[in-house]
C-alpha cells in the first residue's frame, strides 16, 4: 500500500468513524425520547389497572419492524431482537410502575 493509498483509506476511516459516532448520539436521543413516552404509557396502565404487557400490541410492532427493517435494508432478525430487548426493559419499568 503506498503512502497515498494509506492516508486516504486513514482519511475514509476517520469519516466512517465520525458517522457512526453521529449516529450512535442520535439513537442514544431517540431511544431516551422513546423511553419517555412509554414511561408516561406506563403511568396510565398503572393508574388504570391495566396489565403492563400487551402481546397484541407487541406483535403489531415486531411485524412493523421487521418491515421497516426489510424497507430499510437491515436484518430482520437482528431488528427483531432490537425491539424484544427494548420491549422487556418497557415491560420491566411498567411492573415497576405497578408494584
Amino acid at each position: 500500500m503506498t503512502e497515498t493509498t494509506a492516508a486516504r483509506a486513514a482519511e475514509l476511516l476517520r469519516e466512517h468513524r465520525e458517522s457512526i459516532d453521529r449516529l450512535d448520539a442520535i439513537l442514544v436521543f431517540t431511544l431516551a425520547e422513546r423511553f419517555k413516552h412509554t414511561q408516561a404509557v406506563g403511568r396510565l396502565k398503572a393508574q388504570h389497572d391495566l396489565p403492563p404487557a400487551d402481546p397484541v400490541r407487541e406483535e403489531a410492532q415486531i411485524a412493523r419492524l421487521t418491515d421497516l427493517a426489510k424497507a430499510a435494508d437491515l436484518d430482520p432478525a437482528f431488528a427483531k431482537k432490537f425491539l424484544a430487548f427494548i420491549i422487556q426493559e418497557v415491560i420491566q419499568h411498567h411492573k415497576k410502575l405497578n408494584a
